[in-house]
Formats: structure tokens, sequence, C-alpha cells
């Protein structure tokens, strides 16, 4: 938190120089002070919004990576003349406690090639593939490990 005050003071002022640093820095530890000791704010809660936020990045590359993958799947399936895709629709439960990480599951299903969540009623989703070998695993997929890590971070 202390940095972003930090950061946020440069930006705010517009320009940088050695004594806007120095104020900066010395008005960032009054705020994390102030923050600190009046509004019940803890350093450890720094370090859970570091981890989180590497938990997210990790995420996001992942994503990416699977939406690299699927695509070169989807053109697989599409390109070649002696397969005929088989469209199925997949019914499966997950156990995520928050609603964000719900919707995060659903919005990746989504943005993977060759996937659409069709509907997502609490921890129930129904998904529609292009074709049934894209359907394999999808209810204990990466997507799902990585949200349920995320939701154990916020217990602790």
């Amino acid at each position: 938190m202390y940095v972003l005050f930090f950061l946020l003071w440069i930006v705010f002022n517009g320009k940088f120089t050695w004594e806007i640093a120095a104020f900066g820095a010395v008005l960032a530890g009054v705020m994390y002070w102030f923050i600190c000791r009046f509004l019940g704010y803890r350093p450890s809660m720094d370090i859970l919004v570091c981890r989180k936020c590497l938990g997210f990045l990790h995420y996001l590359f992942v994503l990416v990576k699977e939406i690299v993958k699927a695509n070169f799947a989807v053109m697989g399936i599409l390109f070649s003349a002696r397969y005929e895709p088989e469209p199925a629709v997949v019914h499966f439960r997950v156990d995520l406690q928050s609603k964000f990480a719900r919707v995060m599951l659903a919005n990746s299903i989504t943005l993977t090639p060759g996937t659409i969540t069709v509907s997502m009623a609490g921890n129930d989703y129904i998904v529609h593939c292009l074709d049934k070998s894209l359907a394999e695993g999808i209810d204990r997929s990466v997507f799902v490990e990585l949200l349920e890590k995320l939701e154990r971070m916020d217990a602790k």
C-alpha cells in the first residue's frame, strides 16, 4: 500500500524531481501509518494482495496459453478433410465458492475457442463444445484448479 501511495503521488504530480519524490515518500509513510493505526489495515494484507496479484497474472498467462492451444485444436478439427466434428453439450458441477470465481470460469470457457458457456446456475454449468474431444476433462480443467487455488488464498 505504501508503494501505491507513493506511485499515486508521483503520477498526480505529473513530473518527477527528487524533491517531489522525497516529499512523496514522507507523505506516503504518513498515509500508510494512518491507515494501519486508524483503519485496521495490516501489513500482512500487502503480502496477501501481492500473492493474489501474482496468482491472477499466472491465471491470465495460463488462459492465454490455453486459448492458443485451443485455436490450434479447432483449426485441426475444421481443416481436417476426414474428421467430422461431433458437437457435444456437457453438464458439470464445480465447487467454487465465490461468484467471482464462477463467472471467471464461465468467461474463460467462453473465451477458449471451440467452447461456449451456455448456462451457469450456481455451481452448475452447461457448455457447448464444437467437438466431444474438447469436452474431455472440462470439469477438472486447469482453470478450475487455479481458481480453487485463488479462493484458498482468500481463506487464509
